[in-house]
């Protein structure tokens, strides 16, 4: 059985929640990834900053990214999943919310550990179920039905 901890990326860095976009953004760019956990106190995850984020909630909006914060662009908590989780289970989460990546945290601690991306499962699992992840993801809604 594979398990999250298995093909996920770890030692996620946090972004705090009073630091800044464009130090989110450096820090993005530096580890080369587009998304960022954002931590408040005890290191609690709060949400997750994304390159998008930055740029549609802050630069599109004529808000300077070197006065907004990172806690002022998170959205609800973030879905997660534990490091001991069969795989099977992370790719549901991450198809029924559609989302392109998940905290990772370990029990009982709850303390992040890592994060899964796109990347981690095309490089984990099998080409096939990659396949059906990316369909499940990526696939537009549907169109409403007219009355």
């Amino acid at each position: 059985m594979t398990r999250a901890s298995d093909i996920m990326h770890p030692g996620a860095e946090c972004i705090r929640e009073h630091e800044t976009l464009a130090a989110a953004a450096r820090i993005m760019r530096d580890r080369d990834v587009g998304a960022l956990p954002i931590c408040g106190e005890n290191d609690r995850l709060l949400g997750i900053v994304t390159d998008r984020d930055i740029v549609l909630k802050c630069i599109a909006e004529g808000r300077d990214p070197a006065l907004v914060t990172a806690g002022e662009v998170a959205e609800g908590r973030p879905m997660t999943v534990e490091a001991d989780e069969d795989t099977e289970q992370v790719l549901r989460v991450m198809e029924q919310y559609r989302v392109r990546r998940l905290p990772v945290i370990n029990h009982p601690e709850h303390k992040l550990v890592g994060m899964i991306s796109e990347a981690d499962i095309a490089r984990g699992l099998p080409q096939a179920r990659v396949a059906e992840f990316v369909s499940a993801v990526c696939a537009e809604e549907a169109p409403a039905a007219e009355a």
